[in-house]
């Protein structure tokens, strides 16, 4: 058979259209950001503020956000019930504004209405006080999710910054198994090496590093998974949520790290981990930080709380990630990098929405 140049050039270009992957060809093909992202479930998996007020909740507006995993004083029981109580009464006052996030449907229930589905969450187990049962009583308060550890050791196991690297304590497995039991969201962000491959072991179902990085692309840094930890994750069928605040992705934000830093994370996450297992996060208030902090009352302190190894630096934030629009900054970006419009929904929020069904009903 014979071919003429036309025919020629033809097919060519058909062979070279099928040699492309599907994400190489849907980012030649360029996409709809604002539609995609207006119709997209946005779940942020670490975020909160300083103060609840309008000023935040216009924030919140701008963000798009669908729901957030949020972050409460945890110090004691006390305190923790006090805090969930808070958010009682805020949701009463502002029920056009807030609902809880108990099961996987409030999420689309929230998107439905357009208000903020907020998910209770505490960073560490102290509030537990010892006593497994306390985890029914915050449980039916409407906690749905919390950290085996902080930075330091507790009952549970120890944090990432401990000196030791000791797993999960006969108490901690316990409190594990109470989780799986109840429908609550184990989630490891900060605990150490050990606890969280304890953690992943013994946990009947998913988990989560809900804020965290790579540590392949941020070596050294105790907040940050290797990618044993995070195929672990993977496999078990859980979701690392890579965060936004800038000292966590690399050295000097906002020059030498920038967003593509933060999109290298994503893109190594999703390497190691598959596509169904990486979302988004940011580890600070909706607003951002850089509107209201200083040196006085967020830089100082944290050299203060935080051992060397964590790197704090100033300014700590990445500016295209700093403001309330910051996921959506993040969209061409990916997509320059090849991610289909399936992949930007399964970062966006629908990788945590399994999750949530998976472990919260």
């Amino acid at each position: 058979m014979q071919f003429d140049r036309r025919t020629f050039l033809a097919s060519a270009a058909a062979a070279s259209a099928a040699a492309l992957t599907p994400r190489a060809a849907f980012a030649a093909a360029g996409t709809d950001f604002k539609a995609l992202y207006d119709n997209a479930i946005v779940v942020d998996t670490l975020s909160f503020a300083r103060k609840w007020d309008d000023e935040e909740y216009a924030a919140v507006e701008q963000s798009g956000y669908t729901g957030i995993i949020t972050s409460l004083n945890r110090k004691s029981l006390k305190v923790a019930l006090d805090e969930l109580l808070a958010w009682h009464q805020r949701v009463d006052e502002h029920p056009e504004r807030y609902m809880f996030a108990l099961k996987a449907d409030d999420f689309l229930e929230a998107k439905k209405t357009g208000r903020l589905a907020v998910m209770m969450n505490f960073q560490n187990a102290t509030m537990l006080e010892g006593d497994v049962d306390n985890i029914d009583i915050l449980y039916e308060m409407g906690m749905r999710c919390f950290q085996l550890t902080y930075n330091s050791r507790n009952l549970v196991g120890d944090g990432s910054t401990e000196r030791t690297n000791v797993g999960l304590s006969d108490f901690g497995v316990a409190v594990v198994e109470r989780m799986n039991k109840l429908g609550i969201l184990v989630d490891v962000s900060h605990s150490g090496k050990q606890t969280t491959l304890d953690a992943i072991a013994v946990s009947q179902k998913p988990i989560a590093f809900t804020h965290t990085m790579c540590e392949s692309l941020r070596p050294g840094h105790p907040r940050a998974k290797e990618d044993d930890a995070l195929k672990k994750l993977a496999d078990k069928g859980g979701v690392a949520g890579i965060a936004a605040l800038g000292y966590f992705l690399g050295k000097k934000p906002g020059t030498e790290t920038t967003i593509e830093t933060y999109a290298d994370h994503i893109d190594h996450a999703v390497k190691v981990m598959g596509i169904d297992h990486v979302g988004l996060a940011t580890d600070f208030p909706v607003r951002g930080i850089a509107s209201w902090a200083t040196r006085e009352n967020w830089y100082e302190p944290r050299l203060k709380s935080f051992k060397p190894v964590y790197d704090v630096q100033w300014p700590s934030w990445i500016p295209e990630l700093d403001t309330p629009d910051r996921f959506r900054n993040v969209l061409p970006i990916l997509e320059r990098r090849g991610y289909s419009t399936g992949d930007m929904e399964k970062l966006l929020g629908q990788n945590w929405m399994r999750l949530f069904r998976d472990t919260l009903g």
